[in-house]
This record gives structure tokens, C-alpha cells and sequence, in this order.
């Protein structure tokens, strides 16, 4: 189930104005131009900001995500008309084709276990064309930015019109190994209303995220740094083993786990 924050009406429609700021779409933006993709699969669309930035430039999107919370916010966004959005995951696309997939916002974290990961990257593998590339961050686990959240480093009060003051802020709540527990609280002048949203990820290791990709039939083009946060997270991005195997003359039962 979709975490709160996504899934909850009220919440999802503060989504935007808590965080407004999406420097970080703006490296996948580059990332689409560098590649020429002409259609575009956004695994974990949220709230549609990324899907609609791309259906401005005049590319073909697809959108996808479990919360219909979050869907129906970015319904309503200009633009939004120009992309096709699916309830659902990656584990259960309609057939299409698309030139890249992306999994931005740290969503590549949500799948806790090895099987939900694996399940996910099989699907999307299964939707790219033969040239195509999968995109997607994740935190590197030695930065330990769970250090950082709590009230003291996220409190903050937003003024949102036509809701009014909103104090939100996060707690960590639990580190069990790469397991990480943290709620965010959202708190309403308006009536009074505390809203909580408690949400897991999982932070794996480089080479855990490089074998899962091997293990689904991606090889590992290149592991970026985040321009918008240096040092903190790797950007992957993988294309399939066959599409190698052609363009270098080898076997894809050659291609081992590497970083």
C-alpha cells in the first residue's frame, strides 16, 4: 500500500506547495536529452510534476503509480492531458514500449524486499525497447542521511493558499539493518488536524542495486553522482544485457555484477 503522504487527499494535495523546489528533476531532464528518447515510462509519478515537465517538451509519457491520491493531483496539472496516467506498478504494465524509464525521488527505496525489487526492475525491463535505458537514484547508505531526520533539521511552517498554515516534520522512528522507519507529521491550523505519515525504505549497497539489475537483465552503463547532491546519492543507469551483448560483441551470460 502506498504510503499516506501519497495516498491521503489531504496530504497529497499539500504535496507540491511543501516542496516546491524540484531542482532535481532538472538532471533527468538532461539525462532524456542525452539519450533522444522520444517516450518516456515515470515508475513512481507521485504527484505528475516530472510526467508533466516532460509532456511540455513534447514527449510521449507515461505515468504510473499505486497512490490515486497522488493521481488525481496530477491530473489536474497543465499538461496533464498529454500523458497517459496508470494506477497500478511496474509489476503490471499494459503493453507498451518506451525509449526510458525513470524512478525519481528515491522510489527505487520503497521496495523492501529483494523479490519486490526484482519483480519491478523484470517489469520495466519488459516495456523498454531494445536501445532502451532505465534511470533511477538511490541514497548511498554510508552518507547516513537518516541522522538528519528529525524535528530539530525538518520543522518548518508553510503558509499554502486556500489551506493556511501547515507545520510539518519528521521523526526517524526506527534502523533495523538497511530498513529505515521515519513519520512525517503535518499539522493544520485550520481545525487543529495531525495528520501522520510513517513510511520504510530500504538503502542498499552499490553493488546489491548493480547484482539486482544483472539478476533482471540490465547491465550497468554508469553510476552518477546527483548534481543537486553531491556525494549523497548514485543515479543509475542501466541498459538491457542483450543491447550490450550487440554493441560490444559479447555474450550477456559474460556480464557479471560490477559498479
Amino acid at each position: 500500500m502506498p504510503d499516506p503522504i501519497f495516498n491521503h487527499r489531504r496530504l497529497a494535495e499539500i504535496y507540491d506547495p511543501l516542496d516546491p523546489e524540484r531542482d532535481d528533476l532538472e538532471a533527468y531532464l538532461a539525462i532524456i536529452g542525452e539519450f533522444g528518447a522520444g517516450s518516456v515510462l515515470d515508475v513512481g509519478c507521485g504527484t505528475g510534476t516530472l510526467a508533466c515537465m516532460l509532456a511540455e517538451r513534447g514527449l510521449e509519457v507515461i505515468g504510473v503509480d499505486p497512490a490515486g491520491a497522488s493521481l488525481d493531483v496530477a491530473r489536474k496539472k497543465p499538461m496533464a492531458d498529454r500523458v497517459r496516467w496508470l494506477h497500478g506498478d511496474a509489476t503490471n504494465l499494459p503493453a507498451l514500449q518506451v525509449d526510458v524509464a525513470l524512478m525519481t525521488a528515491n522510489v527505487a527505496q520503497v521496495f523492501l524486499t529483494d523479490e519486490d525489487f526484482s519483480r519491478t526492475l523484470r517489469g520495466i525491463r519488459s516495456v523498454l525497447r531494445p536501445n532502451g535505458r532505465l534511470v533511477f537514484e538511490i541514497r548511498d547508505p554510508a552518507v547516513k542521511a537518516w541522522q538528519d531526520w528529525n524535528r530539530d533539521q525538518t520543522f518548518k511552517q508553510t503558509d499554502i493558499p486556500g489551506v493556511g498554515p501547515v507545520e510539518s516534520w519528521c521523526d526517524l522512528v526506527d534502523v533495523s539493518g538497511p530498513l529505515v522507519s521515519f513519520r512525517w507529521n503535518y499539522a493544520f491550523a485550520s481545525d487543529g488536524a495531525v495528520i501522520t505519515s510513517d513510511s520504510t525504505l530500504r538503502f542498499r549497497e552499490r553493488d546489491e542495486v548493480t547484482r539486482a539489475l544483472n539478476e533482471s537483465g540490465f547491465v550497468v552503463d554508469g553510476i552518477r553522482d546527483a548534481p543537486d547532491r553531491p556525494g549523497r546519492e548514485f543515479v543509475f543507469v542501466a541498459s538491457l544485457v542483450e543491447q550490450a551483448a550487440g554493441e560490444n560483441g559479447r555474450d550477456p551470460a559474460s556480464y557479471q555484477t560490477h559498479a
